[in-house]
């Protein structure tokens, strides 16, 4: 039998977001971002602990928040891989000048600003990420073939998986704990195809 997929968000990195910055610093401040690891109170909500404990594979990003994150869910009960390909879509410091913003907000403009096509340099494009998410997809696929599967990555990415699992691969969402919070988590099921064969079109979105 099929195992189910789920992915999960990292925790709280340890990194102030109380603060006003121009679009240059916050390149600076995103970079120190995927340096963090998570915050000294944070810990997982149960609920994760329990998935994690089922699943025959957890897997996890190169970025340090993933991978503490990884090992704060498994409570040091094994070793979790690490990839690169998990790791977030890129957020690139957007060409706007003088303005002063709060990180969270920066990160809107600067993921606005990437998927209409901003991707200066040798940064990963929409177009490139959503084919590594197609990637991510097939890697995770052939794993739930041995069991239940966990992620431990990141919020963008992971609504990019969620759209890809339930648009294009017919895999249901069967649960979602934590909205897009640190912590949350997504849950997929392979639909049966008696429901691939009587589903309605889907509603545009």
């Amino acid at each position: 039998m099929v195992g189910r997929i789920i992915t999960a968000r990292h925790g709280r990195p340890n990194l102030d977001r109380n603060v006003r910055i121009t679009a240059r610093e916050y390149g600076d401040w995103w970079a120190r971002y995927d340096e963090s690891g998570l915050h000294p109170d944070e810990a997982p909500p149960r609920s994760l602990i329990d998935v994690a404990t089922n699943c025959e594979h957890v897997l996890c990003s190169t970025l340090p928040r993933a991978i503490e994150t990884a090992d704060h869910i498994v409570e040091g009960a094994r070793i979790v891989p690490q990839d690169a390909l998990f790791v977030e879509a890129p957020l690139p410091p957007p060409p706007v000048p003088w303005i002063r913003l709060r990180p969270g907000t920066w990160g809107v403009v600067s993921r606005t600003f990437w998927f209409l096509g901003y991707a200066p340099d040798e940064t990963e494009n929409h177009a490139q990420a959503w084919r590594r998410v197609s990637q991510i997809a097939d890697r995770l696929i052939d794993l739930s073939a041995e069991g239940d599967v966990l992620l431990c990555a990141h919020g963008y990415l992971n609504w990019m998986i969620d759209r890809h699992m339930c648009k294009k691969r017919r895999w249901a969402r069967v649960d979602h704990q934590g909205g897009n919070n640190y912590w949350s988590w997504r849950a997929y099921e392979l639909e049966a195809p008696e429901t691939r064969a009587t589903e309605k079109p889907a509603v545009a979105e």
